[in-house]
């Protein structure tokens, strides 16, 4: 996976949200790191398309954000800090499928890809529940099923244990160490990207760090006291 800014910025009307910054990301475990209003999401969400840079560009595998925004939301997954938010239809498995049905799929080739994904994170046994009658670590779990069944690259996860008990925290760890694809997680939960391969800080709109966890997590800690 080649993800690259080339002077990539974001500004919302008068006020800077991202400095533009150049870098290429290709690791399989990467952290986001960085106060509230420091810049993160914003980052994350260029990467997929969902905010445009106003000034330069970002490319994943060669694709333009903008121009090939279409082939770029298919490459790059993304769940929200809510995962419930984005959990459109009341049945997980109907939600699961909604994705397939979308890219012209048959039924039989549906059903198939859904209990595949289902059985990958051996949660069939929510396939039937309505979403707002699962836990917090359930709806991340079918969040999680509902973005892969697709089958992106690279999948971006905000703050994916926020507001979770230690249990439900515990297994949405385990479940992202054991992610096959290119991870890019958001956090305020700094022991959750303590052993990934490569850590971004930002503050007040700037990439501050881009360094290991360890260095980038001591560097966190002196601007948050």
């Amino acid at each position: 996976m080649d993800i690259r800014f080339d002077s990539a910025g974001v500004n919302f009307g008068p006020r800077l949200a991202l400095s533009p910054l150049s870098l290429t990301l290709s690791e399989r475990r990467i952290g986001v790191i960085g106060l509230n209003g420091s810049g993160k999401t914003t980052f994350a969400r260029l990467i997929n398309g969902l905010t445009k840079p106003t000034t330069g560009r970002v490319t994943v595998n060669g694709l333009d954000t903008v121009t090939d925004a279409k082939s770029v939301l298919g490459k790059v997954g993304y769940i929200f800090q809510s995962p419930q938010n984005q959990i459109i239809l009341p049945i997980i498995r109907d939600d699961i499928a909604f994705g397939l049905k979308a890219r012209g799929l048959g039924r039989s080739e549906i059903e198939a890809a859904v209990d595949g994904i289902l059985d990958r994170f051996s949660v069939r046994h929510l396939a039937a529940r309505r979403a707002h009658e699962l836990s917090g670590g359930e709806l991340q779990m079918a969040a999680l099923c509902s973005v892969l069944v697709t089958g992106p690259d690279v999948l971006i996860l905000d703050e994916p244990t926020n507001q979770l008990d230690l249990r439900n925290r515990a297994l949405v760890q385990t479940t992202i160490a054991g992610l096959p694809e290119h991870v890019i997680v958001i956090s305020h939960d700094l022991p959750l990207v303590e052993d990934f391969d490569r850590v971004l800080l930002f503050d007040k709109g700037c990439l501050v760090a881009d360094t290991s966890p360890t260095e980038a997590i001591a560097r966190y800690r002196e601007l948050a006291g």
